[in-house]
């Protein structure tokens, strides 16, 4: 007699059964062999033999595909990782999964079966790069084999259950003429920004968080000369360097016993034993700060990093607490004149209320006034008005004023005319 279509409800009931027993086939494997795909098809394959017989062959073709789209791969997200369109991937809940696509942040349609899916997921992501993840420690950055930044958080840190976000590899190495193409700078904009990199100036990528910093730092890299050395250091590589003479380091995460933890400060330190022409630090969060910019202070000119802040003062102030993160009793002056004498240019990033991403300042650090550093915008952006779409509307202009490392720019070979700072002829005549 065969086997009746069961309802809705009780292919759920069924479903949950089958990936449940799958689960407990998986937990006495090896923990190295969890993530492999064609284990996980065996253990599907035996739990489903097991109710074969029971079920219709429309349900049973069902069950195979559900339980296929749950623990293959990278489960119910592997479509999302799959569509280019789709920038940022954020999992609140089994049935919260947003989306950002251009820019908008949108809610899905997809649900996991259950918490311990997500987890299943977080555990596939990991475990090939030597990570972990438990109630002790219930955090964890990593990234996917395409290269995109995994950031993930269960219970008891994550209190409605196991949250991720992937921060999207884009495949297609961006150069400067796209951002000038998308509105983020001006044709202007990239030439100066060519010269200054060409010309080993320090440069600081400021901005938010999604605001384009990491895609930005990877245009102004595309500028070093390929006959240069460079280290980059990162927490989770996700650097597109196109030069061929590049050693890239990585952070490593302490042992489920506590050992073997390598920090950011660390490959910092070491870096400097490397013979780097260029040191590029994928991002500073703490006392690293104080050996980046010691580094560009003795001889590492032309060196690159990123940091979280608003504006390029907020930058400044971000740098002097990052600096007294490295445990180092130093007056705040001196601080100061550490940052105003390594650091020679902030190109502050923002995404805008439209989902936009420009650079909104490229401002010059411009030496010490008695205890503050004085910052010179070369270019801004002013915002002049909102479309009725809720465009935002605005201009990238320069600010009229030439840097005062402009003679560093001409001695290698850079004459940038004054319409590039937005001066014309008689201008510059009437300032001497």
């Amino acid at each position: 007699m065969p086997a009746t279509q069961l309802s809705a409800a009780e292919l759920e009931k069924v479903l949950r059964s089958v990936i449940e027993i799958i689960f407990r086939s998986l937990a006495a494997l090896q923990i190295e062999d969890r993530v492999n795909d064609d284990i996980i098809k065996a253990r599907i394959a035996e739990a489903i033999g097991k109710i074969a017989d029971r079920l219709s062959p429309e349900d049973l073709e069902q069950i195979q595909t559900l339980v296929d789209l749950e623990l293959l791969k990278f489960g119910k997200i592997q479509s999302l990782i799959d569509n280019d369109d789709i920038s940022e991937i954020m999992v609140n809940g089994k049935d919260k999964v947003y989306v950002e696509n251009k820019g908008r942040l949108e809610k899905t349609n997809i649900s996991f079966i259950s918490d311990r899916s997500i987890v299943f997921v977080i555990e596939k992501i990991i475990t090939p790069l030597g990570r972990y993840i438990n109630p002790d420690s219930p955090t964890v950055d990593a990234r996917l084999p395409d290269g995109s930044r995994v950031n993930a958080v269960i219970p008891p840190v994550a209190i409605d259950g196991p949250s991720i976000t992937i921060r999207k590899f884009i495949k297609d190495k961006l150069k400067v003429e796209q951002l000038i193409e998308f509105g983020s700078l001006t044709k202007m904009m990239g030439e100066f920004l060519r010269a200054c990199v060409i010309s080993r100036l320090n440069v600081v990528v400021s901005g938010g968080t999604g605001s384009g910093k990491t895609t930005l730092l990877n245009v102004l890299s595309g500028f070093i000369p390929i006959d240069e050395r460079i280290v980059t250091i990162e927490d989770a590589a996700e650097l597109q360097l196109q030069q061929d003479h590049v050693v890239r380091m990585e952070t490593k995460t302490a042992s489920s016993a506590g050992l073997g933890i390598i920090t950011t400060r660390d490959l910092v330190k070491n870096s400097l034993r490397m013979r780097p022409d260029r040191i590029i630090i994928g991002e500073c969060r703490g006392g690293e700060t104080l050996d980046m910019l010691q580094a560009m202070n003795t001889g590492h000119d032309g060196s690159l990093t990123t940091l979280h802040a608003n504006s390029p003062r907020d930058a400044l102030s971000r740098l002097e607490t990052m600096v007294l993160m490295a445990g180092m009793d130093l007056p705040i002056k001196v601080i100061r004149q550490q940052v105003s004498s390594a650091v020679d240019l902030i190109v502050q990033q923002t995404r805008l209320k439209d989902g936009s991403r420009k650079v909104t300042a490229i401002t010059e650090v411009a030496g010490m006034e008695g205890d503050t550093i004085v910052l010179t915008d070369i270019f801004k952006f002013e915002q002049t008005g909102l479309a009725e779409n809720g465009k935002i509307i605005g201009e990238l202009k320069p600010t009229g004023i030439r840097p005062l490392f402009t003679p560093r720019l001409e001695a290698s070979g850079f004459k940038l005319p004054p319409e590039v700072f937005g001066a014309s002829i008689s201008d510059v005549l009437r300032r001497r």
